[in-house]
């Protein structure tokens, strides 16, 4: 039994015309698909948040590096505090009076350490505005004492006055009196009768 030559090749021409229609279809099925309205809002505002916690992200970064290089101010300060505490103890010793002035500091530095682990337990947005009340002078001890990350969070939490005042003395190594304060003995010395 012979298949007539020109049967097979009708076969083989529909089976490449289906294989071809196949090719195309999906071609057409991959090609690009209208944009509707609802589409395109979404994909804007995913484009928007996503752009948006870029930036927050970039501006928590920052602080985050501020806070690095203001703790390494910090630090070389407090080791050249040290030394010079160290000279003066010495002579200090060599007087015979030592003791007393230590376990002082040391008393100081539990009481602020241990508030320093306090707040860091708490969430930043709780423990800001309690933070806030301190006065300028606890808030520096406690955030000098306070891991980065953490007093980076409660920095973003604060209002931004506070957040300026305590990124400021943490640059400057303490908190300083502001002038007004500084000029109002002079003025009242001026202003006393004599």
């Amino acid at each position: 039994m012979r298949i007539p030559f020109l049967l097979i090749t009708a076969a083989v021409a529909t089976v490449g015309a289906v294989a071809n229609g196949v090719d195309a279809a999906v071609a057409v099925g991959e090609s690009v698909v209208p944009k509707t309205r609802l589409g395109s809002q979404i994909e804007g505002e995913i484009n928007a948040a996503q752009r948006k916690e870029a930036e927050r992200r970039r501006a928590l970064d920052l602080r985050e590096q501020a806070l690095k290089a203001a703790r390494l101010r910090l630090q070389r300060q407090q080791k050249d505090a040290q030394a010079k505490a160290a000279a003066e103890g010495k002579a200090s010793a060599d007087a015979g009076a030592a003791g007393a002035p230590d376990a002082a500091a040391a008393a100081e530095e539990k009481r602020y350490s241990d508030l320093a682990r306090i707040f860091q337990s708490m969430k930043p947005a709780k423990a800001a505005p309690v933070f806030e009340k301190l006065s300028p002078d606890v808030q520096f001890q406690v955030a000098q004492r306070m891991r980065e990350r953490n007093a980076a969070l409660m920095m973003q939490a604060m209002s931004p006055d506070a957040a300026a005042t305590l990124g400021m003395a943490l640059a400057r190594g303490g908190m300083t009196q502001p002038k007004a304060a500084a000029a109002t003995p002079a003025r009242a010395s001026r202003a006393a009768p004599k």
